[in-house]
């Protein structure tokens, strides 16, 4: 099933959706990368989708996009504890499953950033790359590297290719940038046709 973007599949990035976990870095440098993200989020004028939680590393997003007089919209699951949904945002969403938030996630969004995270992180990242090599999802898709935290992941990545699983257009749907900046001129030209970044397979 394709899963129709409702905002623009060409034209400037607007809203953007961000995985990230639940759980806070014991970490100060990936806490102040988020700040940092917000900031460029909101600086553009572009849209925060997440996952709804207050908690861990998506509070401290939510509240520098908040604070920065950002728009986020939170997308949550009816399964975790109502504590952790957020009253404060500019629009809040309720799904029955997990399967049904990253599907609105998605349809929301003109792109997509995976920052550093855990296991649920890895699911919606690697669900948005496996539906985006089918052509069910058709906006560009990066992850944030903060600190380096993906290497290992380009490393599978370039095993994976290299034992014939992966093709190299299709390794070449991550896109990867060490800063949002970097990360979203990416994104944005991978999203108006241009090959931008090229996936880098050393």
């Amino acid at each position: 099933m394709e899963i129709r973007s409702k905002a623009s599949e060409s034209g400037p990035i607007r809203n953007v959706a961000v995985y990230l976990g639940s759980a806070e870095s014991r970490d100060p440098g990936f806490r102040q990368a988020a700040v940092d993200l917000a900031d460029y989020l909101a600086g553009h004028g572009m849209t925060l989708i997440f996952g709804g939680s207050n908690a861990g590393m998506m509070k401290i997003l939510a509240d520098a996009m908040l604070q920065k007089k950002g728009r986020v919209i939170g997308i949550f699951v009816r399964c975790l504890p109502e504590r952790l949904i957020r009253n404060d945002l500019t629009e809040s969403v309720i799904t029955d499953t997990l399967a049904e938030r990253k599907a609105e996630m998605l349809k929301r969004a003109d792109a997509v950033i995976a920052f550093p995270g855990s296991f649920g992180t890895l699911d919606e990242l690697f669900d948005a790359l496996a539906q985006s090599k089918l052509g069910a999802v058709r906006c560009p898709i990066g992850v944030l590297n903060v600190n380096g935290f993906f290497d290992p992941l380009f490393a599978l990545l370039r095993n994976s290719v290299d034992a014939g699983f992966t093709s190299a257009r299709t390794a070449a749907l991550l896109r990867c940038g060490a800063t949002p900046e970097e990360l979203l001129e990416d994104l944005e030209s991978a999203k108006n046709g241009s090959p931008g970044t090229p996936w880098r397979a050393e």
